[in-house]
């Protein structure tokens, strides 16, 4: 029998073999930062002390994972159903089409707790529809999910510049970016989630998208394991044999999945579009929907395990700047190795200690 289908308890599952995978990779970054002549100890302190050592960095930490919580879960609830939704990064930018012109439109007239559940369907209903192309092409020719979402996140960014540069860019300024929104289009910060701690949140820009992502993520668990549907996608994508034997329309419930999927992704540009810079500009993902797939594998797609996964990718990009600027031998490219090495361990090798797991459990219930 082959060790992936050996049943392990979940403390291991979702326990120890992350652990184990983050500590591996973690040496290694070390050896990594060793060669280069300084100490992987004052490294890690950096590390820990730029991503939680006060009210700011903190709040920079949980403004990072909230964009890896929405792409996480939207990677998640594709693989629940038997596809790997590539395509996050191109719904994130569409997502943030959506919430700008609802934000353009409305910040004038309302508040922003009036234009933020508008926003948010306006990112969801973007999002989905970058994602509904390549989940038709799946759902009905056979399509390679992969391949077309990938090809989707190119021809998504290309659209967002011209889009940027020709439609929605302020005349006669040379940034390609939207104009700045009025305080009805502007989710406030949550600064006083940092004072009920004694700390400021200074110039992070921690935001309300944050309770929005936990919320969503609550909504994605009850959806998973306590609906019809979430139970014919998980069916789907442990036996595509035995949900058509069920009677699960397949096409009907790949396209739903990518739809959920693609929403989820375009909520992300809830974070930087409306929370952080107040407008729509070129390269808002930053590569949040890249990272969303290492997030997810690294959660065992479950939504807290995504935002746990999230929280400590939210710790390695803050923290990296932090070591960046201290250790001017880590230079901001060595922190980008050390986050591939996080997410090489957390994400494609993420069974690699799986088999000796399964020996030694075995061992442990036989003794």
């Amino acid at each position: 029998m082959s060790t992936a289908s050996v049943p392990l308890p979940n403390w291991i599952n979702y326990g120890l073999i992350p652990i184990l995978n983050l500590t591996v990779a973690f040496l290694i970054s070390g050896f990594v930062v060793w060669l280069i002549g300084e100490s992987p100890l004052d490294a890690l302190s950096l590390l820990i002390q730029g991503a939680l050592g006060n009210g700011e960095g903190i709040g920079f930490t949980l403004y990072y994972a909230t964009s890896f919580i929405f792409t996480g879960l939207s990677v998640a609830v594709a693989i629940h159903a038997g596809l790997f939704n590539i395509g996050s990064e191109g719904q994130a930018y569409l997502g943030g089409l959506g919430c700008a012109l609802v934000a353009l439109a409305l910040d004038r007239y309302v508040p922003w707790y009036v234009t933020m559940p508008i926003a948010v369907v306006g990112a969801g209903l973007f999002g989905a529809a970058w994602a509904f192309i390549p989940a038709f092409l799946q759902a009905k020719r056979g399509s390679h999910i992969v391949i077309t979402t990938i090809m989707f996140n190119y021809i998504g960014a290309a659209l967002m510049v011209y889009l940027l540069v020709h439609v929605l860019i302020v005349p006669g300024k040379m940034a390609p970016e939207t104009r700045t929104f009025l305080e009805g289009g502007q989710l406030p910060k949550l600064g006083w989630v940092m004072q009920l701690f004694g700390a400021k949140l200074g110039a992070a820009p921690f935001n309300v998208s944050f309770i929005i992502a936990l919320v969503v993520s609550y909504l994605v668990w009850l959806l998973v394991w306590r609906t019809k549907l979430g139970f014919e996608m998980r069916t789907l994508g442990v036996s595509p044999t035995a949900a058509a034997y069920a009677g699960i329309p397949y096409a009907r419930t790949v396209i739903i999945a990518m739809l959920l999927s693609g929403a989820l992704a375009g909520m992300m540009a809830l974070n930087p579009v409306m929370g952080s810079s107040a407008r729509l500009q070129v390269e808002f993902v930053g590569g949040a929907g890249f990272v969303g797939i290492a997030v997810s594998l690294m959660g065992r797609n479950h939504p807290l395990g995504i935002i746990v996964a999230a929280i400590l990718f939210g710790i390695l990009y803050q923290g990296g700047d932090w070591i960046s600027f201290e250790m001017p031998n880590i230079t901001r490219e060595m922190i980008l190795v050390i986050q591939g090495l996080v997410i090489l361990f957390a994400g494609a090798l993420e069974y690699m200690f799986r088999p000796a797991m399964v020996r030694l459990y075995q061992q442990f219930k036989r003794g």
